[in-house]
């Protein structure tokens, strides 16, 4: 007479089989070790990592980006103050031809003495436009001074060197020079003036506006020379409004409302969970192929770079400039625009058909006018731009942090 198994006996008989080189024991290892022990493990310093321990290095690592950029700001001041002027033998500034290609404008206003923004901006510019040479003739740098008081040093210092457009000097302007103008109409409308200025002194094919406290990348004039010349040429990207040249690191995550990501995320998932499966298969000694196996290194991968954080792997893209990726835009923020001249025309119009205010700055109302008018925005990644101010000309900072 035969008796039927209990449920009992049967869990644990299932539970024996589970031995140390059953898969399922293999794969809940290593992912108890990779997300539980290794990765916080060698992410927790990582600024924008999931694994980030705030409490821990956050004080430490702000004081530290203040104190070496106060370093870098000097040096910057140094470099200035032993430069030729542009009466000299070696001007900063050069112009090829009567019409540049590109203009590169900085706005600028007096804030936080001792860091010299500007300074660390421009003089980064030029060195990569030394570096550059020849093929960089056609570039322009010019330098917009918003600042209504006349004690901006450092941009009565660049202007032995750079040619600078005053807003200010001396006149009572239509652009709304009002003490009770709110810091964020005042902005945008300093951002009007400047654009202007830009279009109407150079008339360029493309206007670089780029806020005092956003230094170049090593790679942005290669970089840009292929969008502008090669991607840009595509119907889709031809009539673009504007291209965003900085996206701030921490809104970089998969888990962001922007669909593109989301299938990106997923081809990571596809691209690494066959490869995983594969190098698994063969230090395991498992003979064919597992679907299982595959889909659980997809999951395994997507949430490792998830965490790990997807800023730090949009870094390989800066192996060449055709690796860069181009996507649609997002509301923040504006350290560094790139305006095709008849795209700048508009921005004009548009910007002064609308107010700004606390809560709708200049990037917000440029956001908003791509769906209001029709238009299409884009943004390059990774970043072109390094934003190194930690004290806003909009809010009063008294504690700076990187976050």
């Amino acid at each position: 007479m035969s008796t039927s198994t209990s449920p009992a006996a049967m869990l644990l008989r299932r539970l024996r089989r589970l031995s140390w080189g059953s898969t399922a024991v293999q794969l809940f290892i290593l992912t108890v070790v990779t997300f539980g022990l290794l990765a916080p493990l060698a992410c927790h310093r990582l600024l924008h990592s999931y694994f980030y321990l705030r409490h821990w290095h956050l004080n430490q690592m702000s004081q530290e980006f203040l104190q070496q950029s106060l370093k870098e700001g000097e040096a910057a001041l140094h470099y200035f103050e032993e430069l030729p002027s542009a009466n000299g033998s070696v001007p900063i500034v050069w112009q090829a031809t009567p019409r540049p290609w590109l203009v590169i404008t900085i706005i600028t206003v007096d804030r936080q003495p001792g860091f010299h923004y500007v300074l660390q901006v421009v003089s980064q510019f030029h060195r990569l436009l030394q570096q550059c040479g020849p093929q960089c003739e056609g570039h322009q740098l010019f330098l917009c001074n918003v600042e209504r008081s006349v004690s901006h040093f450092d941009a009565k210092l660049l202007s032995k060197y750079v040619p600078v457009a005053n807003r200010y000097e001396g006149t009572e302007d239509d652009y709304g020079d009002d003490p009770s103008t709110n810091s964020f109409e005042k902005e945008k409308q300093d951002y009007v003036y400047c654009l202007e200025s830009s279009l109407q002194t150079y008339n360029p094919d493309y206007v670089l506006m780029v806020e005092d406290d956003a230094v170049p990348e090593e790679q942005i004039f290669p970089v840009l020379e292929h969008l502008l010349r090669a991607r840009f040429s595509e119907p889709h990207l031809r009539d673009a409004l504007y291209l965003k040249l900085y996206h701030p690191e921490r809104l970089q995550h998969y888990i962001n409302p922007e669909p593109m990501r989301i299938l990106e995320w997923v081809g990571v998932g596809m691209l690494l969970g066959p490869l995983l499966t594969w190098i698994y298969m063969r230090f395991a000694s498992r003979p064919g192929f597992s679907w299982p196996i595959m889909l659980f290194f997809s999951l395994y991968s997507m949430g490792l770079v998830e965490l790990v954080g997807r800023h730090y792997f949009l870094e390989l893209r800066r192996l060449s400039p055709s690796l860069y990726n181009v996507v649609p835009a997002s509301q923040c923020c504006t350290p560094a625009m790139l305006f095709p001249a008849p795209a700048a025309r508009r921005t004009l119009t548009y910007l002064s058909q609308v107010y700004c205010h606390k809560g709708f700055g200049k990037d917000m109302a440029l956001y908003s006018l791509l769906r209001a008018k029709g238009e299409r925005a884009y943004v390059v990644e990774p970043n072109l731009v390094k934003h190194i101010g930690l004290f806003s000309s909009l809010r009063y900072n008294f504690h700076p942090s990187l976050l």
